[in-house]
């Protein structure tokens, strides 16, 4: 069906969204390998079902990946800055501190 244009519809602005667009830094564990995955994303579902599914080749071998922590930030540029900051950690006991996961004995 198509629409009429009428005097009044012309004169609305266009609606917009008041969803913002949020990006995400994200920690995976991996139930095989045991090993931890940071990523940052805008579809953090997307994403996980992605390194599932073994589209990412860096992940392919740790599969099933577990979500363990994730932070939303409002800019693409704030997450990757705390991704970035992460990754140089470099350090399991660090993450599990930040994720509040014991280590396993």
């Amino acid at each position: 069906m198509a629409f009429r244009r009428s005097a009044v519809r012309s004169r609305l602005a266009p609606q917009e969204s008041h969803l913002k667009e949020m990006y995400t830094v994200y920690i995976l564990r991996s139930c095989k390998t045991k090993k931890y995955y940071i990523g940052q994303t805008d579809s953090l579902e997307r994403r996980i079902h992605q390194h599932n599914t073994g589209y990412s080749k860096s992940t392919k071998h740790g599969i099933p990946w577990n979500l363990v922590y994730h932070k939303e930030f409002e800019t693409r540029e704030e997450a990757v800055d705390y991704e970035l900051k992460l990754k140089q950690m470099k350090s399991s006991k660090y993450l599990r501190e930040l994720i509040n996961v014991r280590a396993p004995r």
